[in-house]
């Protein structure tokens, strides 16, 4: 039987990927993303925040997540599990609106990393965040887990659906591509991409909805006879675009705590954006309940008077 024997959970945001002193790059497409209005919020920015982005506290804050992230594959190296199961959501990369499933879980015998152009070029990097090369080679998938993950799932009543091919000029999604930049540079473990439609409506599944699955797939993986040791992965959030600490503070209570109502409280009308990756969290949470959280770091990325950045979290469950 196989057995869950690690959870993490960690963002994936682009300042991640980026030195803090290019942060700048990324504010300039803050005040054209036609999605909040950055003049507006600039304009009347929040008490405090010139102290948040000046050039030290960025560069603190950006050595703050690379110490996390170090600390993420330490705990993964040295536990070693067999597979990943990894939660993240798939932004119109492979899936589109002509065909958008609220749980897809990829089941094809392997992962080839694609160089792209445009705005998901930074998917694959020739290094890892701390400039280790990365062996771009095809990446393993455990396709036997996938396929029993996918009918045992449907057996509980948790309706999903599958893939065994990825758009070539695309490849994997950036929510699981980063994360062989950011804690598994070698490639060594072998994964499941679970994809979770956290992004777009009218079809993004409740945060109790999201735990639930998290339930259903540990009775899935442990009634595997694959006698495997499995870890689950939360890849993304907590908020951004526009940084609320308020919520991501909710968010980590909830999981510290193993609060299941404070994180089926959260507010979906503000679980938009890049803050929907919290539903990726929760389901993680679901699926490693019986284990134990340690909150590696909180580290708010501010980098514009609007408040625009990325909370990036990291953390560990064993």
């Amino acid at each position: 039987m196989a057995k869950i024997v690690l959870g993490i959970g960690t963002s994936h945001g682009p300042q991640l990927g980026i030195p803090a002193e290019k942060w700048g790059v990324l504010v300039e497409k803050d005040q054209r993303d036609t999605r909040f209005n950055y003049a507006d919020l600039a304009s009347r920015p929040r008490p405090g925040i010139e102290k948040e982005i000046t050039p030290e506290k960025m560069k603190t804050r950006y050595d703050a997540c690379m110490k996390a992230l170090a600390s993420l594959r330490e705990t993964l190296d040295r536990v070693s599990p067999d597979v990943l199961v990894i939660l993240g959501d798939d932004q119109h990369e492979n899936l589109t609106d002509e065909n958008m499933p609220v749980f897809c879980v990829y089941r094809g015998p392997s992962v080839e990393p694609v160089k792209r152009e445009g705005r998901r070029a930074v998917a694959w990097r020739s290094e890892d965040v701390a400039g280790r090369a990365l062996d771009l080679t095809n990446y393993g998938v455990d396709s036997a887990l996938a396929e029993h993950l996918i009918k045992h799932l449907i057996s509980q009543g948790i309706d999903v659906a599958s893939s065994n091919k990825l758009r070539p000029e695309i490849g994997l999604g950036h929510a699981f591509t980063t994360m062989y930049s950011q804690i598994m540079p070698h490639g060594r473990y072998p994964i499941v991409p679970f994809m979770v439609n956290t992004f777009y409506p009218p079809n993004q599944p409740t945060p109790r909805r999201c735990y639930e699955l998290g339930q259903a797939l540990r009775k899935a993986i442990e009634d595997w006879d694959g006698n495997k040791r499995v870890a689950v992965v939360a890849s993304g959030g907590l908020s951004h675009i526009l940084i609320d600490e308020e919520i991501d503070r909710a968010t980590i209570d909830g999981l510290l705590h193993k609060d299941k109502q404070k994180l089926f409280s959260l507010p979906v009308e503000k679980l938009i954006f890049g803050t929907s990756e919290i539903r990726n969290w929760i389901g993680a949470a679901g699926a490693v309940e019986d284990l134990e959280m340690k909150l590696v770091d909180y580290v708010p990325c501010y980098r514009s008077m609007a408040g625009t950045g990325c909370a990036m979290t990291f953390a560990t469950w064993n």
